[in-house]
């Protein structure tokens, strides 16, 4: 068994201080790390429990049409919450389609953003993983790898981020708060999350010890709620990771897309922003062939690591059907299977 130090600081210094030590590891539910420490896939030499710090577990709607998310906030909190589940559906949406209830009640919006890869290689301590051990080479390269990364990866790790909740995120430009050592920093969950190069056991901007404290949607990714779904092929409905994922978040005008934001999940390292997609559709009609050429233009990049080639395409249909969705308009009350392609007809009584 691992040995390690346990600290329970009562201040952000004090925990940004005691995590900056080499070997330190942030606790907070700890749905991911504790079976990453039991599974000898991580080793902390000090883990730094933040559970109890206090200014991180509130939700702030803000006066401008905004919201500040502390932390420590329970992702089934933020997803029931009624005015947030209101400006922010796709958001809400992609929360309650992640995991089981029972894990929603105890995962935190800032370990969410921070959970590891779900590569069966990672997760194996006697596989080669360059994530896991810098340098040890990438067995997924030439195993199993159906369910890897389409986009944005390397010869040096094809695996892809788990994350529901970061894909609408990232369309609707979130913007991540960080504390650390030389104070406190903001940064865009856009580029919060790192593609893998050469340093795949880098995921994040983050420095030793800083700690993320709060993640805020700015105004106006409000105005997007009318029209915006996220939507989630999984290999079973229910407590499954997306194979692919899709956010589509759209302002409509006389018949007309006038904004549009979308992201992909399941695809790549990150929350994929499909920018070029965005850019299509500007200003289109909402119809099937736009739709097309826009996930045409979001895949452009795609390439299979492995025997996932079928991503590609899949990848593609998603996002349209995602498109398809948020046109029609959110739904008054959340599917019974959030975000799944096999929910009921938008527009039809739907149970909350």
């Amino acid at each position: 068994m691992n040995r390690f130090d346990y600290v329970r600081p009562t201040s952000v210094a004090e925990a940004v201080a005691a995590a900056a030590q080499p070997g330190s590891a942030y606790l907070a539910a700890g749905t991911n790390l504790l079976d990453l420490m039991k599974g000898g896939v991580v080793r902390p030499a000090r883990l730094v429990d933040v559970s109890r710090l206090p200014g991180l577990d509130g939700i702030e709607m803000l006066p401008d049409g905004g919201a500040r998310i502390g932390a420590r906030v329970r992702n089934s909190d933020l997803a029931c919450h009624p005015e947030f589940s209101h400006r922010f559906p796709a958001v809400a949406e992609a929360l309650l389609s992640g995991a089981s209830a029972q894990l929603r009640n105890a995962a935190t919006v800032g370990g969410n953003l921070l959970q590891r890869t779900r590569c069966a290689y990672f997760y194996d301590p006697a596989s080669a993983c360059n994530r896991r051990d810098p340098g040890a080479g990438c067995d997924a390269r030439g195993g199993e790898n159906r369910l890897h990364a389409v986009l944005g990866w390397s010869e040096h790790c094809i695996a892809t981020h788990p994350s529901d909740f970061c894909v609408p995120l990232a369309a609707l430009g979130a913007v991540v708060e960080i504390e650390g050592q030389a104070g406190r920093r903001e940064v865009p969950l856009d580029a919060f999350h790192l593609l893998p190069g050469t340093t795949p056991e880098r995921e994040s901007v983050l420095a030793p010890g800083e700690l993320v404290v709060a993640l805020r949607l700015p105004a106006e990714a409000a105005g997007f709620a009318a029209h915006a779904r996220y939507v989630k092929l999984r290999e079973r409905t229910s407590y499954a990771f997306a194979v692919v994922s899709a956010a589509a978040c759209l302002r409509m005008q006389d018949g007309a897309i006038t904004e549009a934001r979308l992201a992909l999940g399941g695809v790549a390292a990150k929350p994929w922003r499909a920018r070029e997609a965005e850019a299509i559709l500007a200003d289109a009609r909402p119809e099937a062939a736009a739709f097309r050429r826009a996930a045409e233009a979001a895949l452009a990049e795609a390439r299979p690591s492995g025997d996932n080639a079928f991503k590609i395409e899949l990848a593609r249909r998603i996002l349209a059907r995602a498109l398809a969705l948020a046109v029609a308009g959110t739904p008054e009350r959340l599917p019974a299977l959030p975000a799944s392609p096999f929910a009921p007809i938008p527009g039809a009584p739907l149970h909350g």
